[in-house]
């Protein structure tokens, strides 16, 4: 057992220059330096088909969702940066959601959601910072059984938003990231005892 809260960052966009994988680099920057064990994934690296029934008939749940349902398991806090497509989901990661909610194994279909506190993101280069998109992410991931941050955090004009280093040019905004991710620290403190998170 660790006294440390694992993290586990991700932004639902696998594009070279998305701004929400910038923001999602600087939130895992900042719960590093705030003590957690952070995971920084991306969702590149675990490609899935669409999902579909038919496909899950025939060909069973693929690999790299099972290896996103396991860390998503073993972390206990999760920081989403999640694009705003047509202010809804981003279709990647919908259909990440998708497949880790099925059931393995007899496992319960919400087993990787229940108990985590998770925290949402988003940028965008216009004056919304991709808010739109982010009520239809609570509403799911709540369905699923996570307990979301009522707080959320949205980045603005994200084209000029980073510095060349990647970190936020605004002091201001950098501060205000910073506290949100203590919060999602802080509420899974709060909520889950270590010793449950760690025998997930």
């Amino acid at each position: 057992m660790t006294s440390k809260r694992s993290v586990l960052v991700f932004a639902g966009s696998t594009r070279a220059d998305s701004l929400n994988r910038k923001l999602a680099a600087v939130a895992a920057s900042l719960a590093r330096e705030q003590g957690a064990s952070v995971t920084h994934i991306e969702l590149k690296n675990y490609p899935l088909p669409i999902y579909e029934g038919d496909y899950e008939a025939s060909h069973g749940v693929p690999p790299s969702a099972g290896e996103l349902r396991g860390l998503l398991k073993r972390h206990d806090v999760w920081l989403i940066a999640s694009p705003d497509y047509n202010s809804s989901i981003a279709p990647i990661l919908k259909n990440v959601i998708d497949w880790v909610s099925r059931p393995v194994d007899g496992e319960d279909y919400v087993a990787c959601f229940k108990q985590r506190t998770v925290g949402i993101m988003a940028s965008s280069p216009g004056s919304s910072g991709g808010a739109r998109g982010l009520p239809h992410l609570r509403h799911v991931l709540q369905h699923l059984g996570a307990n979301v941050l009522g707080e959320q955090f949205t980045l603005p004009r994200g084209a000029s938003a980073f510095t060349q280093t990647g970190s936020l040019a605004d002091p201001a905004r950098l501060q205000q990231l910073h506290e949100f991710v203590r919060k999602a620290i802080e509420s899974a403190e709060a909520a889950v005892p270590l010793e449950r998170t760690h025998a997930a």
